[in-house]
């Protein structure tokens, strides 16, 4: 499972930075409206949280059809939600034989969190590095 989704991850960061390198307003350092990179924040964060959502799911689907861990679907949801954004609250565990699976699928997301992390701030920084270039240009 860590390498399906380090792989979704990956795909789904060069989509969106295919996506965001597409967008000609947001490299013209000419433009005037900031709202235009407000935007592309926006859908950077956005498609992050599609990314980890997808991976979310996939993890509540090995719990539930491939583990059989949880008798629905929705607890299986759920404790991969708490789990892969933190170590869960202990409300609902795994049972004995695959609690090992749990660790390693909070650990898996604490890495893709991060790495998304680091993505949307070198994002972030180049809109900002745009902005700099607009306001030093306007200076002129």
């Amino acid at each position: 499972m860590v390498a399906v989704t380090v792989t979704i991850h990956f795909l789904g960061l060069a989509a969106l930075m295919y996506m965001i390198r597409k967008r000609p307003p947001l490299a013209d350092t000419q433009a005037r409206h900031f709202s235009l990179r407000f935007l592309a924040i926006l859908f950077v964060v956005f498609g992050l949280f599609a990314v980890h959502t997808l991976e979310i799911w996939l993890y509540a689907v090995v719990y539930h059809f491939g583990l059989h861990a949880f008798h629905d679907f929705e607890t299986s949801l759920y404790f991969s939600t708490v789990t892969f954004v933190s170590l869960g609250y202990g409300d609902v565990i795994l049972p004995r034989d695959w609690r090992l699976v749990g660790a390693i699928e909070a650990a898996n997301g604490v890495i893709l969190l991060g790495w998304s992390t680091a993505f949307l701030i070198t994002v972030i920084g180049r809109l900002r590095a745009l902005e700099h270039e607009w306001l030093d240009h306007k200076a002129e």
